[in-house]
């Protein structure tokens, strides 16, 4: 299977991405042979730098391309049929993904957002696939978040000798069938995918969610590797706000 991995950027974590031992870790540990390797640069106020680390992993052949997103926002939206006012303020967490999808010619999507990561290299892919292809219900595919193998049970409406198989949708990590989500899918509601946070109601995840519940889909999570979810070091505003709460009690609250 021809298959993409993908991952983004933005103004607060480029210069973590782009460094090449990153990039590089995220290919590995995913033990495939990716045919599309590709980085989303989204949201910067100059892209100079940037893309001079990125067009360097390129050179290299760590990446196969790099892509500055809003250059194809607009036919990205409209392929998926919505528009920067149906994302509301979701379109900087959404717009990425749309634009990946969008871009890539392979049959299979690895998406992982900019602060996740794999834990360990584990092959896990070409059993992904198998399973995406013996059972078209299954519209996505993902590791374990965060090591919760007891959250993932719980969810899990049947569970195979490596995957639990449930209702859900994470934008942090996702293998799909790129054909499946190109398309006007993102148009519907469901009561369920109001557990999201209110900065991304009515975004990429949030809706694909939707979409998934209102058909039966599932997504099948694998129960040997995990990723986690990280922490990026805060911005200098934060950490200032964060001191003077330590001083000055529930006044800045």
């Amino acid at each position: 299977m021809r298959v993409a991995i993908q991952t983004n950027c933005w103004r607060r974590d480029w210069r973590l991405v782009l460094g090449a031992d990153r990039l590089r870790q995220l290919v590995e540990r995913n033990a495939y042979p990716f045919e599309e390797r590709t980085v989303l640069i989204n949201e910067l106020a100059d892209y100079t730098s940037a893309l001079r680390l990125a067009d360097a992993a390129v050179e290299s052949g760590l990446l196969t391309s790099r892509v500055v997103v809003e250059g194809y926002a607009e036919k990205a939206m409209a392929e998926m049929g919505v528009t920067r006012e149906d994302l509301g303020g979701a379109y900087g967490y959404s717009i990425a993904e749309l634009v990946g999808l969008h871009i890539t010619g392979c049959e299979y999507l690895l998406y992982f957002m900019s602060d996740c990561m794999p834990t360990a290299t584990h092959a896990w892919i070409p059993a992904a696939l198998q399973l995406m292809e013996s059972d078209p219900r299954i519209k996505v595919a993902n590791l374990l978040w965060n090591g919760n193998t007891d959250e993932a049970r719980a969810e899990a409406h049947w569970e195979t000798e490596d995957f639990f198989v449930g209702s859900g949708f994470s934008d942090q990590c996702f293998l799909v069938r790129v054909d499946d989500f190109r398309g006007p899918i993102l148009g519907h509601q469901h009561p369920a995918s109001a557990r999201y946070p209110q900065y991304g109601q009515q975004g990429f995840e949030r809706r694909v969610d939707s979409w998934m519940r209102r058909h039966g889909y599932l997504r099948a999570t694998y129960k040997h590797a995990s990723y986690r979810h990280l922490n990026l070091p805060p911005t200098f505003g934060t950490r200032v706000m964060r001191r003077l709460r330590r001083s000055f009690g529930t006044v800045l609250r």
